[in-house]
C-alpha cells in the first residue's frame, strides 16, 4: 500500500513438541536455510535465526502484509513436514503448539542478533525453560507457568 511505512522486528521462539531434543546439528543449518525462505517467500526478512536441540530463534523484519500468526503457522507446518519429509529425525517431527513473539526497537536490533547467534554458548548454562520464562518476564506478559511447556 503507498505511504505504509513500518519498522517491526520480532523476535519468535518456539520449540519442538514436548521440548525434545530432536533438531539436530547435522541438519539444523538446512533447517535454519528453509525456515528462512518460508518467511522471505511471504515477504518478510529473517535477520537472524538459530536455535539448539529442542527450540528456535528468529529475529524477523516483518512487513504489513499478513498476520504473524499466519507466517508461523506456515513456518511450523511446512518445515514439519519438510523435517518428515526428508526423514531428519529418528522420530515423528512436530513442533509445540504456540510461540513467543517479542517486539523490540531498531536500537535493540544488535543486541537481539548477538543474543540469537550465541544460543549454542547461552544453552551451556541455562535451560530453554528459564530462558522463555526470563523473556516473558522481561517483555512483562502474563502467563500462567502450568501452560507453557505442556503439550496442547
Amino acid at each position: 500500500m503507498a505511504n505504509t511505512y513500518t519498522q517491526i522486528h520480532i523476535h519468535v521462539v518456539f520449540a519442538v513438541q514436548n521440548r525434545t531434543s530432536m533438531i539436530s546439528d547435522s541438519w539444523k543449518d538446512q533447517l535454519f536455510k528453509y525456515i528462512t525462505k518460508i518467511v522471505q517467500n511471504n515477504g518478510h526478512k529473517v535477520l537472524q535465526i538459530n536455535g539448539v536441540y529442542d527450540h528456535v530463534h528468529i529475529l524477523i523484519g516483518m512487513r504489513p502484509v499478513q498476520a504473524l500468526s499466519d507466517l508461523m503457522k506456515q513456518v511450523k507446518q511446512d518445515s514439519s513436514k519438510w523435517i518428515n519429509e526428508k526423514r531428519l529425525a529418528p522420530d515423528h517431527f512436530s513442533w509445540q503448539s504456540g510461540y513467543g513473539a517479542f517486539a523490540y526497537s531498531k536500537n535493540e536490533v544488535p543486541k537481539v542478533i548477538k543474543y540469537i547467534k550465541n544460543q549454542e554458548e547461552h544453552h551451556e548454562k541455562e535451560s530453554f525453560s528459564n530462558e522463555y520464562i526470563s523473556l516473558l518476564k522481561y517483555h512483562q506478559i502474563d502467563f500462567d507457568e502450568k501452560y507453557l511447556f505442556n503439550p496442547i
